[in-house]
C-alpha cells in the first residue's frame, strides 16, 4: 500500500478513466497546458492530446453546459471547475438542466457528468474564492455530492462517481491536496452514500468531512487524555446522507458533535442535527452540538481568517458546556 497524497490519487484516477475509457474526457480552464490551478491533471494532455484534455473559455456557463451536452449525447466528461465559488455561475446548467433532466425525461436521459471543484478557505484567496456552496448543491434532488478526506477515499469517490448515470459533484478542500494516506494497490472503489468510521469510540460522536476531519481528529486526540473516548464519523458523501452510520453510533454514544468549516448557517450539520433530533432524540444526554465557521465572508487577513474557521479548542469548549466532560 504505496503512502501518496490526494493530488496523486486525483492524477492517478484521471489517468486510469482515460486510459481505460474511450468515452472520458477532462474539461475546464487550465487544466491543459497549465495543468490545473492545483496541478491535478499536470501531464494529461501531452499523453492523452487536446480532444480528451480540453482547455475551455473562462466562461464556466459555456463548458458546464457543453459538458452536460456531451454526457446526454453519450460521452463521459470531467469538468473541473478553478473553484467552488465559479460554480454559481453555472448553477442554471448544474441544476434546471444536470440535475432534472433524468426526472424531466422520465428515466429516457442520463447525465453521467462528474464535476470537480476546490472548495474552502485558509489560503488567504478571501470571500470570492474561499466560501463553500457544497451544501447548496447538496440539497438538490439528481444531484450526488462527495467529499473525500484521504487519498483512498479520493480515488475510490472518483472511480464511483465515473460510474454513476447521474451528475456527480466531488468537492475537494484546497488544504487537502498534500494530505497524504496509503492507498491499496488492488483496484477498488468506495461508494456513494457510505460513510466511515475513522476512529471507534463510546463516549461522544463526531460527524464531519473534507479539511474538518483534520480538526475532528484533534478533537478526538484531546478528549482522549480527558479518558473521553470519540467515535469520528467521515461523511465521504453529503448527498445521499449515509444517516443510518450516524443514528446508530449517536444511539451507542448519546453525544454528538457536528463540525463543518463551512458557515453554520445552512450547513449540512444543520440537516444532520434535525435528523438526529428525529431518530435519535431519546438517545441523547444533551443537545446536538454544533461548530462551524462564523457568519462572515471570509477575510483576506491571516490571522481574521484563522479565527473565524472552527479550532479543535472551540469545538472541545461546545462539547464540555454542552455535556460536562
Amino acid at each position: 500500500m504505496p503512502e501518496i497524497n490526494i493530488r496523486d490519487a486525483l492524477q492517478m484516477g484521471h489517468h486510469e478513466a482515460l486510459e481505460n475509457d474511450p468515452d472520458v474526457l477532462i474539461m475546464g480552464e487550465d487544466i491543459g497546458a497549465y495543468g490545473g490551478a492545483y496541478s491535478v491533471t499536470a501531464g494529461l494532455l501531452d499523453e492523452f492530446g487536446p480532444e480528451r484534455v480540453r482547455d475551455t473559455p473562462i466562461s464556466e456557463a459555456a463548458f458546464v453546459g457543453a459538458g452536460i451536452g456531451a454526457a446526454v449525447g453519450g460521452l463521459k466528461p470531467i469538468v473541473e471547475y478553478m473553484n467552488l465559488n465559479f460554480a454559481l455561475l453555472a448553477f442554471d446548467q448544474m441544476i434546471n438542466i444536470g440535475a432534472s433532466l433524468r426526472y424531466m425525461s422520465g428515466g429516457q436521459v442520463s447525465v453521467p457528468i462528474v464535476y470537480r471543484a476546490p472548495t474552502g478557505g485558509g489560503i488567504q484567496l478571501a470571500a470570492t474564492h474561499s466560501r463553500s456552496y457544497e451544501n447548496w448543491l447538496a440539497a438538490i434532488p439528481g444531484m450526488k455530492v462527495v467529499a473525500p478526506s484521504t487519498p483512498a477515499d479520493a480515488l475510490g469517490l472518483l472511480r464511483s462517481s465515473l460510474l454513476d448515470p447521474d451528475p456527480v459533484l466531488m468537492v475537494e478542500h484546497v488544504l487537502m491536496y498534500q494530505q497524504k494516506g496509503f492507498v491499496p494497490d488492488e483496484h477498488f472503489i468506495v461508494p456513494i452514500g457510505l460513510a466511515d468510521i475513522k476512529r471507534p469510540g463510546s463516549d461522544l460522536t463526531i460527524v464531519s468531512y473534507h479539511h474538518a476531519m483534520v480538526t475532528a481528529m484533534e478533537v478526538a486526540d484531546k478528549l482522549a487524555a480527558r479518558d473521553v473516548s470519540a467515535e469520528v464519523i467521515d461523511l465521504r458523501t453529503l448527498r445521499p446522507l449515509d444517516m443510518p452510520t450516524v443514528i446508530t453510533s449517536v444511539k451507542k454514544t448519546n453525544r454528538v458533535l457536528l463540525l463543518e468549516e463551512n458557515l453554520k448557517t445552512g450547513g449540512i450539520m444543520g440537516e444532520i442535527a434535525a435528523q438526529i433530533q428525529e431518530n435519535a432524540f431519546d438517545f441523547l444526554d444533551g443537545p446536538v452540538v454544533r461548530v462551524g465557521a462564523e457568519d462572515v465572508p471570509h477575510p483576506y487577513n491571516r490571522g481574521l481568517e484563522q479565527s473565524m474557521i472552527p479550532s479543535a479548542d472551540k469545538a472541545i469548549a461546545a462539547v464540555s458546556a454542552a455535556y460536562g466532560i
